[in-house]
């Protein structure tokens, strides 16, 4: 991997903000992740194996948790996937997945600030404020609308 020592630095840092020992496996899933995002865990598991080829992939899975659980890493859960992870946190953006391919692309906030959107209470819900919302887009990426002959737009 081509990771800069600073990446690396802040990774550490951040672990240990957490209480966790920087470990040569949390570094490599992160570095992994850093480095292919929106990949799901058996490619995180194999891109990781290249500069650790000992880790398991019971380690991987237990390394995404807990790095998910510390918000060092998202995931997400797009319909007929598996969980994909990266490291952009700690914003509202949101996701558009290729129905076709699925390719996964990040999208900025729907409306330029979090969360996005304002819900409609009707008069029987018990209304709570919104922090975020997860807006999930599906479309057809421009590639599979050139090589599938589809029009770009739908209406």
């Amino acid at each position: 991997m081509t990771d800069s020592t600073g990446t690396h630095e802040a990774w550490a840092a951040a672990l240990r903000a957490h209480g966790r020992r920087v470990t040569k496996q949390r570094l490599a899933v992160l570095a992994a992740v850093e480095h292919q995002p929106h990949s799901p865990a058996e490619h995180i598991l194999a891109t990781a194996r290249r500069d650790l080829p000992e880790l398991t992939a019971q380690s991987v899975y237990v390394v995404l948790n807990d790095l998910t659980d510390l918000q060092m890493l998202r995931r997400f859960e797009p319909p007929h996937s598996p969980a994909l992870y990266e490291t952009r946190v700690g914003d509202n953006h949101h996701h558009a997945v290729c129905i076709s391919c699925g390719r996964v692309e990040d999208v900025e906030c729907a409306v330029g600030h979090a969360p996005c959107l304002t819900p409609h209470w009707d008069q029987d819900s018990r209304p709570m404020t919104i922090q975020i919302a997860d807006v999930l887009y599906q479309g057809i990426c421009q590639d599979c609308q050139r090589t599938q002959k589809l029009p770009a737009e739908r209406n």
